[in-house]
This record gives structure tokens, C-alpha cells and sequence, in this order.
């Protein structure tokens, strides 16, 4: 029994359609996280302000945080989502924004090891 034309039109329609999307999934899934904008903490968020986040550690108010360092930076924290020469990146404490490498917070906690 011989296909007849609407049988090989709609099987190389289907062929098509799953390259396509075979070929989408993949450049959406090989690009690099950096390259995603995502959001960036002000300091004037709501959590910001609770944690007193700056996006650089120099301007920490010595006096309201005394236990501050300034040693103590955003990118050489347990909590940073990052690596270290990233400008920006996640923390589990912001949920889905990004923070400051050369930032800080009061729940800066020391990277282990």
C-alpha cells in the first residue's frame, strides 16, 4: 500500500515542527545564566532594608552594624550564588534577584572550607 501525498505532507509537517522545537529547546537551554537579565536587589527593598544590604560593602554604617567587616564581601559569602568574579549574582536570601559582588548584608555568613 503506497502513502498517498497528504500522508508524506503531514509526516514531514511533524518532522518539521519536532526539529523546530528539538532546535529551540536547545538555544534556550545553552544559554549562559549571566545571560538572563535578571532583577537586581535595591537597597530600598523590603528585605534589603530588614537585612541592611548595601551594594557596597564601604558604606555599611559601622555603628547600627558593628560586627561588619570589611573584609566582608557579597561574592566571599556561604550564601552567594555565584562565582567569585561575577559582578552580580543570586543568594539565597533574595530569592531571585541578584545582589552585588562587592556587597553586603547582616547575614553574611563565611564561605566553608
Amino acid at each position: 500500500m503506497n502513502p498517498t501525498m497528504n500522508d508524506v505532507a503531514a509526516k514531514a509537517t511533524r518532522r518539521s515542527f519536532a526539529l523546530r522545537l528539538a532546535g529551540g529547546a536547545c538555544a534556550v537551554a545553552c544559554v549562559p545564566g549571566a545571560a538572563w537579565s535578571a532583577t537586581r536587589v535595591e537597597e530600598a527593598d523590603e528585605t534589603a532594608v530588614a537585612l541592611g544590604y548595601k551594594h557596597d560593602t564601604k558604606k555599611v554604617d559601622a555603628k547600627k552594624y558593628p560586627k561588619h567587616a570589611a573584609t566582608q564581601r557579597c561574592n566571599n559569602c556561604g550564601l552567594w550564588q555565584g562565582a567569585a568574579a561575577d559582578p552580580w549574582a543570586g543568594c539565597s536570601m533574595f530569592g531571585r534577584k541578584h545582589i552585588a559582588a562587592e556587597g553586603w548584608c547582616m547575614a553574611w555568613v563565611q564561605k566553608p572550607g
